[in-house]
């Protein structure tokens, strides 16, 4: 019997993914971004666009019971798109951008350095792949997610638009090549993290998680953009404690 409610959650998916393609369509022919920013803007507001459907899409099939295998396929393939590909071309944008004259090629070859962004969406591809085969994953993360990568990602060129001030750390070109390997990394490091899912929701059981979110909140109140990459810092560091507290006991 045909049933509309099974099919929301892959309708949400397939907008995590419409928000991608989009986002994709804009970025890609935005040659000249430092005296256009703005320009990624739209694009970082469809990442979190997406996040709110993928979000979304999980905890409607959980709660109608519409839960499939193809469902998880879908909807690691949207993620690949949208938080994969999506911030390594807005990420190339970012170091193209933060390069001076003479230090985007190195080598004999003449190897483009800003291309180093797109490790950033071949990780994503293996981290999704290990998740999909990863029993250990159905309640908490082996490796940042790719959404968390993708908010911080979008964040930058909002928080070069709204908060000027921190121009000179956002384009710095040092520290976007670092982000970019550290990242790709910690994408696929065996690095248990908490995940944002409650079976219920008294505090005993879910202190770390209550303690996260209140930290961030706060966070955004002050910081508003800015408050981004440090929450996931915030999230990867509370996750480390937490484990280290749990081996302890």
């Amino acid at each position: 019997m045909f049933s509309i409610k099974n099919h929301i959650p892959n309708a949400l998916t397939c907008g995590n993914l419409l928000c991608g393609i989009f986002g994709l369509n804009i970025v890609l022919p935005t040659p000249d971004f430092i005296n256009q920013p703005d320009k990624l803007i739209l694009p970082s507001i469809l990442i979190g666009v997406a996040l709110v459907c993928d979000w979304l899409d999980g905890f409607i099939a959980r709660l109608v019971n519409a839960q499939s295998p193809i469902g998880k396929e879908l909807d690691s393939l949207a993620d690949m798109v949208t938080f994969g590909v999506l911030p390594a071309f807005i990420m190339l944008k970012l170091i193209e951008g933060s390069c001076t004259t003479g230090t985007c090629t190195v080598g004999l070859f003449g190897f483009y350095k800003p291309y180093i962004a797109f490790a950033l969406a071949v990780f994503s591809a293996l981290r999704l792949a290990k998740f999909n085969v990863d029993t250990r994953q159905s309640h908490s993360f082996i490796g940042v997610p790719t959404p968390a990568n993708g908010m911080v990602v979008a964040s930058l060129p909002l928080i070069l638009v709204y908060h000027p001030e921190y121009r000179d750390y956002v384009l710095n070109y040092n520290v976007l090549i670092i982000y970019s390997i550290v990242m790709s990394y910690l994408l696929v490091a065996e690095l248990p993290l908490f995940a944002l899912k409650f079976k219920n929701f008294d505090w005993k059981s879910n202190q770390v998680k209550y303690i996260f979110l209140i930290l961030s909140l706060a966070l955004i109140l002050v910081f508003k953009f800015v408050a981004i990459p440090l929450i996931i810092f915030i999230y990867i560091l509370i996750s480390i404690a937490d484990n280290l507290m749990g081996e302890k006991k």
